[in-house]
């Protein structure tokens, strides 16, 4: 079947996301609080990922799991979205752009609560292609087959009628499990070398 729409992830694709050290800075700088205290965030933060909780929600824990104070509460949330947006991948970003209207394009994202809002401010995802999925607002993420059924559902095609370019080996299987033309990200030459092959009609 030809393929009429492209789906890409955001990190580490569309996003370049660098490990910028943020997280050991704050484990050094908290020493017990955070040995103490990280545990009992992991299923909030867990929970961040399928909107089961707000992003208030996830700040008032932490703050009071890590005992962070207000100022330090905004020092390690400004920490963690810098690393979460990292810089826009702006090769890929325009190709991703050029592909309209000839395909229909979307954006399907493991996310974090807030990300939407960050995103959209820092690079205009929304503006780029005609459908954003978000794992935080859908209650979902790759590799569940559902969540590739509801980015689907939205673009109006058959699984075989799309590719899909992700970073995460566990996803593009995920991706192909379901039928869709998956392509594993190493680079933008060859990312777009691969997916222009399915795009030749």
């Amino acid at each position: 079947m030809t393929v009429r729409a492209v789906i890409f992830d955001i990190g580490g694709v569309l996003e370049l996301t660098p490990a910028t050290g943020w997280l050991e800075s704050w484990q050094q700088r908290l020493g017990a609080a955070w040995q103490e205290g990280a545990p009992l965030l992991e299923a909030t933060w867990r929970a961040g990922r399928t909107g089961g909780v707000s992003l208030q929600q996830v700040e008032d824990k932490t703050a009071e799991a890590l005992g962070l104070d207000e100022p330090q509460l905004q020092a390690f949330m400004a920490d963690l979205w810098t690393e979460y947006l990292g810089s826009l991948n702006r090769e890929l970003a325009d190709y991703f752009a050029s592909l309209r209207p000839a395909y229909k394009t979307a954006i399907l994202s493991n996310s974090f609560v807030g990300a939407r809002e960050r995103e959209q401010e820092a690079y205009g995802l929304e503006q780029l292609c005609d459908v954003v999925v978000y794992s935080h607002e859908e209650g979902m993420e790759k590799p569940d087959p559902a969540f590739y059924g509801r980015v689907l559902e939205r673009l109006g095609v058959q699984p075989d009628g799309a590719g899909f370019l992700d970073d995460s080996e566990a996803c593009v299987a995920g991706a192909r499990c379901v039928g869709i033309n998956g392509v594993l990200f190493v680079d933008n030459d060859q990312a777009i070398a691969e997916l222009n092959s399915y795009l030749v009609e």
